[in-house]
This record gives C-alpha cells, structure tokens and sequence, in this order.
C-alpha cells in the first residue's frame, strides 16, 4: 500500500504544479484533493490495514462535511461564509472535495501528532494545531481562486481569526476519531505532510502571481516546524517516535 500512496503521492504533485502555472486553477483542485485522501488513506492502510483506513478517512470525511454544513448554514464554528460555484460536485451548498480534504490532511496532521506527542490530550492538541497550520495556506490560496466568500473579512488576508479557531475545534474532534482507529499512523503520512509543506510554501514565495510572501513564511514555519520537530523525533537513534511509547 505503501507504493501505491507514494504513486497518489507524486500525482497530487505533479497536479499541484500544473494547477499553479494554470491560469484556471480551480479546474484541479478536486482532482488534486482526490489525489490527497487516496494517498492518506493508502499510507494509512500500511500500516493500520485497509478497513481501518478508510474508516479513518470515512469518519473524518463525515465530520468535516457535518462541520462545512453547519458552518454556511449558521457560521458556526468558523465565522459566516459560503462557497461560490466553481468548485464542484456540491452537496447542500458544500463541495465534496473540502470535505476529502479534512479526512487526507486530517490524516497527515495525525500522523506528524503521534511523532512528536504522547498519546492523549497532548497528541491531540498537536494534531489539531497541525491541521489547522494548513489553512494558513489553504485560505489564502481558495479566496485568490475564488471558490469561497467571507461576509466579514478579517486581518489575516481577509479571513478572520474565528476561522482559525474553527479549524482547531473541528480538528481536534478529528483527532479524536484518529487516536481510535489509527494508535500508529506511521512515516509515509509525515512525508505526505512535510510535501504539503513545501508545495505551498514554494507556490506562494515563487510560483502564484502575484506572489505572498507573508503567506510563505506565515504557513511554511507552522507547517515546516511541525513537520521537522515529527522528523527530528523519528530520526534520533535514541528516541522513538511518541507513537511507540
């Protein structure tokens, strides 16, 4: 299963390429987030087992879509919004692409948790602020495509902090979830996570027009610390990853 992830792995990169040179790239972005959850849940599968995988990828799927349902219906937990057209096949106002995007990201943001952390409330707490490193980029990168609207911007390149603290709470229930069905998510996820890392922080220093370097060096420390405090830990010859303990 390992292969095969790395072969969805080298697909959502060479995706993510294509899609930053394009002049349309809404166009890729559900074919590069079905790339992602495939790629999650095959690393998964390699060390938890298939069933246990797509369990995993399931009920972080039906959480983010529930949490995305609720969210531009009421503009709980994340702030008001709503998504615009473009990003499609959508159920009740909300794409199915960013509800495989909890789940894969999810997945990734767990594994890089369980390196660094002992398994409870801490682990937890370091997935959840994993995952949410993501929207650093992620927010900034769908408002410039124009697949999603905030009725009240905010501070950081218009998305308001209370976006941010949806993302923990949302991610943390994910967390949640994983510490139940994934007590060791192993190596390749933390690969999957350092990619993304590096993907976006390229894309916004050199390859979006125009640039974001803000954006850069905003969500590449976030995502680039975690990722390398996960391989740190992983690579000491006398410390185990926290996920053996």
């Amino acid at each position: 299963m390992t292969k095969l992830g790395a072969v969805f792995l080298a697909v959502m990169v060479a995706l993510q390429v294509v899609s930053g040179l394009s002049e349309r790239p809404d166009a890729y972005t559900t074919a590069i987030v079905v790339a992602l959850a495939a790629c999650a849940t095959c690393f998964a599968a390699a060390t938890a087992g298939p069933r246990r995988a797509v369990a995993a990828l399931a009920g972080a799927v039906a959480v983010g879509y529930a949490a995305e349902l609720i969210g531009v219906t009421t503009g709980f937990p994340f702030g008001a919004y709503h998504y615009t057209g473009l990003l499609q096949p959508q159920v009740a106002g909300v794409p199915v692409a960013v509800a495989l995007a909890w789940g894969g990201m999810g997945l990734a943001a767990h594994a890089v948790a369980a390196a660094i952390a002992a398994p409870g409330w801490r682990r937890i707490a370091a997935g959840a602020v994993a995952l949410t490193a993501w929207d650093l980029f992620l927010d900034p990168q769908m408002l410039r495509m124009g697949l999603w609207v905030w009725e009240h911007p905010g501070p950081y390149r218009d998305v308001p902090l209370t976006n941010f603290a949806g993302w923990l709470l949302v991610s943390a229930l994910l967390m949640l979830l994983f510490e139940r069905l994934l007590p060791a998510p192993g190596r390749a996820l933390v690969t999957l996570y350092t990619a993304m890392a590096v993907m976006e922080t390229v894309a916004f220093a050199a390859v979006f027009r125009p640039t974001d370097p803000l954006v850069a060096v905003t969500g590449g420390l976030a995502m680039g610390g975690l990722a390398t405090a996960a391989w740190i830990r992983m690579r000491d010859p006398n410390r185990s990853p926290a996920w053996q303990k």
